[in-house]
């Protein structure tokens, strides 16, 4: 096993290549721990050179109801009136700090998101 650290595209490469021969291998073996550390390292990797930006809150907002099968009905219930849904979801109005806190509550959308422009 000779790991090495990820510096550039060229390691990043050979990494996966390495980590692809090697993904099936058993748990505390040899390869097991060299698949465990290249795996910790092309993370690191990828979050530095390849980060992921935070979704748009209505977006955010409107995937979390999609997944839980919610209408604009059933989100009126937890922000107030239909058209203020209406009006959130079409980006006319913005999220007062009541409206995050109980989106964080009920949808389990992270606050960080929320409270980001749009």
């Amino acid at each position: 096993m000779k790991i090495s650290p990820i510096r550039n595209e060229k390691d990043y490469q050979k990494a996966l290549e390495r980590l692809e021969d090697i993904f099936e291998a058993k748990r505390d073996t040899k390869e097991g721990d060299e698949l465990e550390i290249l795996s910790i390292l092309i993370d690191r990797y990828e979050n530095e050179n390849f980060p992921i930006g935070m979704p748009d809150p209505i977006e955010a907002i409107k995937f979390r109801m999609e997944q839980m099968g919610m209408n604009q009905k059933d989100l009126a219930e937890i922000v107030g009136f239909k058209s203020r849904v209406s009006e959130i979801l079409n980006k006319k109005r913005k999220l007062t700090l009541d409206m995050i806190r109980k989106l964080n509550t009920n949808l389990h959308i992270p606050t960080e998101v929320l409270i980001q422009d749009y």
